[in-house]
This record gives C-alpha cells, sequence and structure tokens, in this order.
C-alpha cells in the first residue's frame, strides 16, 4: 500500500494562533515519514493560505511566513478535486489528499468551519464532525446540551452582550440569584482560558463581560466551582476509548491562559491521585459526553473534582486539544501505553473509518 497524502493544516484567523504552530510543530516531529505524504499548509493571522515547503523548525515562531518557502495553496471546496491547488510559478497544480489533519484550535478552525469545508470537499479529516465542532466550541450550547443530557457541571447562564449593556441590572442580579460569587464569565466561542475572568463581585462581572466581548458576543456565566482540575483523552469513533486520568496544579489560582503556556511552575500529575471508583467515574462522563455531544476521533474532556463531595463536574471538551510538547491529551495516552506517532496513526485511521461510513 502507497503513502497516504496528508494535509497538515495549522495557523489560522485564531487567538490560538500561537498554540496551534506549536501543536503542529510537535505532530509533524512524530508523524511516520514511511507512511505519509506530509503537506504542510499553514494559514496566516490575516486568513492567507500557503504550502510551506521548508524546515519545521521554523513554525513555532511564525518564522515560516519569511522563509521564501512558501506557495499560495489552498483546499478546493469542489469534491471532484477531492484536494487542495498550489499555484506554483509553472501553473496551477492538483494535488489529491487521502486526509485533512486539521492542527487549529479556537474559532475558525476547531468550531465547524474548517469541518465544513472538508466537508464540502468530500476529504476524510481528522476530529469531530461539523455539527459537534460547532457545539463543543460553543459553551453556552455545550452547556445545554449536557444539561439535557444528564451530566452533572456547574450552574451556568449566557446571553448576548447587547443584552447585558441594555440590562445590566437585571443580569447583575440573576448572576448573584442563580450563581452567586465567585463565578467565571467566559466568551462562549473561544479556548485555552482566552477571554475568561474570575469575579467576586458585580464590578469585576461588568469588566469581566466586556472583555469576554472582545473575543465573542456570546457571553457565559458560570458558577464558581471549588475542585481539583483533571482531564482525560478519548480516542474512537463509535466505540471510543479513554486514557488515565491526569490532573492540573496550576500555578495561578486557576488555569488560566498564562498558566497553561507561560507559568513554568504550573504542574500535572499523571494518573491523577485519585480513588479507583472516582477515576472510573470520571471516565465514564467523559464517554457519555463524548457520544452525547457526537464527538468522533479525538477530544479531550476536562472536569472538576467538588471538593466539598468528591462529585465530577464536567467543565468543557475540547474537539482539537493542543498537541505540544506540554499539553494533556498525548501524555495522557503516553501514560496509557500509546506513543505520540502511534497516536498520530489512530487518529488519521478513525477519520478515514468515518469517512467510509458516510460512503
Amino acid at each position: 500500500m502507497g503513502k497516504k497524502n496528508v494535509a497538515v493544516i495549522f495557523g489560522g484567523r485564531s487567538s490560538e494562533h500561537e498554540v496551534s504552530r506549536a501543536s503542529v510543530t510537535m505532530i509533524l516531529n512524530n508523524m511516520d515519514k514511511e507512511k505519509y505524504n506530509i503537506y504542510m499548509l499553514g494559514i496566516t493571522k490575516e486568513g492567507k493560505w500557503y504550502l510551506y515547503e521548508g524546515d519545521v523548525s521554523l513554525i513555532a515562531s511564525g518564522d515560516w511566513e519569511k522563509s521564501g518557502k512558501i506557495t499560495q495553496a489552498f483546499i478546493v471546496p469542489d469534491a471532484a478535486v477531492h484536494g487542495m491547488i498550489i499555484m506554483r510559478e509553472s501553473g496551477a497544480e492538483t494535488v489529491y489528499l487521502d486526509v485533512a489533519y486539521p492542527v487549529m484550535h479556537g474559532r475558525n478552525g476547531e468550531d465547524g468551519t474548517m469541518q465544513g469545508l472538508f466537508e464540502l470537499a468530500r476529504i476524510p479529516y481528522i476530529g469531530c464532525g461539523v455539527a459537534s465542532s460547532a457545539v463543543c466550541m460553543d459553551k453556552a450550547l455545550t452547556n445545554t446540551v449536557l444539561e439535557y443530557g444528564g451530566i452533572p457541571q456547574a450552574k451556568f447562564l449566557w446571553f448576548y452582550h447587547r443584552y447585558f449593556e441594555r440590562h445590566i441590572d437585571r443580569c447583575i442580579d440573576e448572576i448573584e440569584d442563580k450563581l452567586g460569587y465567585p463565578c467565571f464569565v467566559k466568551p462562549a466561542n473561544a479556548g485555552s482560558s482566552v477571554g475568561i475572568s474570575k469575579c467576586s463581585d458585580k464590578h469585576e462581572v461588568m469588566d469581566a463581560v466586556r472583555l469576554a466581548a472582545q473575543h465573542d458576543e456570546k457571553i457565559v456565566v458560570e458558577e464558581g466551582i471549588d475542585g481539583r482540575e483533571v482531564e482525560v483523552a478519548v480516542l474512537g469513533n463509535d466505540d471510543p476509548i479513554t486514557s488515565v486520568v491526569g490532573e492540573i496544579l496550576p500555578a495561578a489560582d486557576w488555569y488560566d491562559y498564562d498558566a497553561k503556556y507561560n507559568d513554568e511552575s504550573s504542574r500535572v500529575v499523571i494518573p491523577a491521585d485519585l480513588s479507583p471508583k472516582t477515576a472510573e467515574l470520571v471516565k465514564k462522563r467523559a464517554i457519555q459526553a463524548y457520544k452525547i455531544l457526537g464527538c468522533s476521533g479525538l477530544t479531550r474532556v476536562d472536569f472538576l473534582i467538588r471538593r466539598r463531595d468528591g462529585e465530577p463536574m464536567l467543565n468543557e471538551p475540547n474537539t482539537l486539544p493542543g498537541f505540544t510538547e506540554i499539553s494533556m491529551y498525548p501524555k495522557l495516552f503516553e501514560a496509557s501505553g500509546i506513543s505520540k506517532t502511534e497516536l498520530i496513526d489512530k487518529i488519521i485511521e478513525f477519520a478515514i473509518e468515518r469517512a467510509n461510513k458516510k460512503k
């Protein structure tokens, strides 16, 4: 069997552009070059698409864009092409793609937009489908669907920023009556804790809502849970498996963007120091949420273990989790006996399996 043509897509118009570049570097360094013809397809912050044919080491810093090794290229929505077009000086070159491997976090990559493009092009792609990606990206929709499915989670409210500005007193009263303090204010569509604030009074809530609105018009407010932060990785389609459970020990009061990526005193414990019963319950609820939300391929599911009673409360799913050197998803499966290279192979296999079922 010959090599598969795989477009590994990174960057994009997202607040997590830099995280994407770090993730794709790790993935490219661990892909089996004997199995895949790899096409590195980078998207700038301005939304320009290029085929990058230079050194992988230049991607994380962003220097790939200035390397002189880039050529305009893009995925074609025409299903007859089933791939991408590269705009060479000698003319347009068409490349058939067996799989698209988006390594894009946040908006315009993880929210169903890229997935819709792949569906139109009829190119198998890794990760969740259009609807699942969109629902899991939108915290208001995620919470609503999980509430319907009976998955324990923090109490929540959501509203549009324009509604909040018109009815500040009404919204504050509802937050205080239903959620209390501390609470967390989040943009509904963002990732890596971007735009999230922990609030202890109404004045902090008003500032936090305006910060969140810089990232999304829809705002989610959740009650503060005093709990331990744990994560579990899920892999597969119809019969998904879970990794061991890992625990986050953030350097800050909570696991914000700086604690995740910039503060080296943040630590992880794998496996988490949980009772076997609690660990199994976390895994069970992760699988339940995965199926309720229609996930496929891969997702990391985050929980808070509530300190007062040990109840695992689902915090959020992440359908294209980070794959940096410090990211939990690959670390959790490595601790479960699956290497990075094997994990990437399985993720690609599940993409092809799902596409074959649609034929």
